[in-house]
């Protein structure tokens, strides 16, 4: 409990994110989980500009993203090999910036992302 008092806005966000998990369906959480590393990444953006050091835990949450939802497209989809080559070459443009962050590559990695939500709709 005394790590819900240390921070209690990333608990709220975090127990919000849960039930949103809970009430979706797979075409939701897709579409959850790309607004999570936007997020993520939009934290990594913030902190680089506050500081020189990578901001390597929204990076490795961002880069855990991209690698579920690689992992996660289903063997009969149709775009299963564009969608394996997009999550996978995100995943790894972001591992890239964990060790050295550059703020244009980060903002042309979630413009990726922007694109693909809003074709999803």
């Amino acid at each position: 409990m005394q790590m819900l008092s240390r921070n209690p806005a990333a608990a709220y966000r975090r127990v919000a994110l849960e039930a949103r998990i809970e009430a979706s369906g797979s075409a939701d959480l897709t579409k959850i989980c790309l607004e999570e590393a936007l997020a993520a990444l939009g934290q990594s953006l913030i902190a680089l500009d506050r500081s020189q050091t990578p901001p390597r835990e929204p990076l490795n949450r961002a880069q855990t993203i991209m690698l579920w939802l690689a992992q996660s497209v289903a063997p009969d989809h149709p775009l299963r090999s564009s969608l394996l080559a997009f999550y996978g070459g995100l995943a790894g443009q972001i591992g890239a910036n964990i060790l050295q962050a550059d703020a244009s590559s980060l903002e042309r990695i979630r413009s990726d992302i922007r694109d693909l939500l809003e074709a999803a709709g």
